[in-house]
């Protein structure tokens, strides 16, 4: 896919405001920090498209990006390990999860995990939740250039083992790095196959 064009196009405080339009949404998640702004910022090649913060758990709102005037990209809030207050990440949870279990225009959900970790408790708690609630949703593993391509390779399945004890079936997964770049055709080509079964 070639992205000619990549426009913000609003925040959303809550899911009866997002865009009321028949276009279709791809959303990305993941822990605060792990690297979703950067992500976004190299999947559209507009290095200030999101804003990219030292500070975990800064997006608040859900935005949206409109890309190529077909799809737009959504950009959700971080889970977990913000410093913010006990009512704030309430509200936090509840914009997610109405959004993601809720939303009827969300065709796919990128889950984002860092590489560097071991399964997080918090990251599979959601991607279980997703399961149970038949949400359509892939991984997609960040940070891979901090490691070796066999530390990836090595994380990654520990990954699939971990998850083989409660999936038959393993979500698609895509190793990236905003940095080099890697893992961009794999997600846009993604996004492309899916536009292309939505249309017919």
């Amino acid at each position: 896919m070639n992205i000619t064009s990549a426009t913000f196009k609003c925040s959303s405080e809550k899911l009866s405001q997002v865009p009321n339009d028949n276009l279709p949404e791809f959303a990305f998640i993941g822990r605060s920090n792990v690297g979703k702004s950067s992500l976004i910022n190299m999947l559209t090649d507009k290095p200030s498209l999101a804003k990219v913060s030292g500070t975990p758990g800064k997006t608040r709102l859900i935005n949206h990006f409109l890309i190529n005037n077909e799809w737009y990209l959504v950009d959700l809030p971080g889970y977990g390990y913000a410093k913010v207050s006990k009512t704030v990440k309430e509200k936090f949870a509840k914009l997610i999860t109405d959004y993601v279990l809720k939303s009827e225009k969300m065709y796919f959900l990128f889950v984002l995990v860092d590489s560097r970790l071991e399964p997080q408790k918090i990251d599979l708690e959601f991607i279980d939740m997703l399961g149970k609630n038949g949400v359509p949703f892939g991984i997609v593993f960040t940070k891979t250039d901090k490691l070796s391509d066999n530390q990836v390779i090595s994380n990654i399945a520990r990954y699939k083992r971990t998850l083989r004890t409660t999936w038959e079936e393993l979500p698609i997964m895509f190793a990236t790095s905003s940095e080099k770049k890697r893992g961009r055709d794999d997600i846009l080509d993604f996004i492309e196959n899916s536009l292309e079964q939505i249309a017919r």
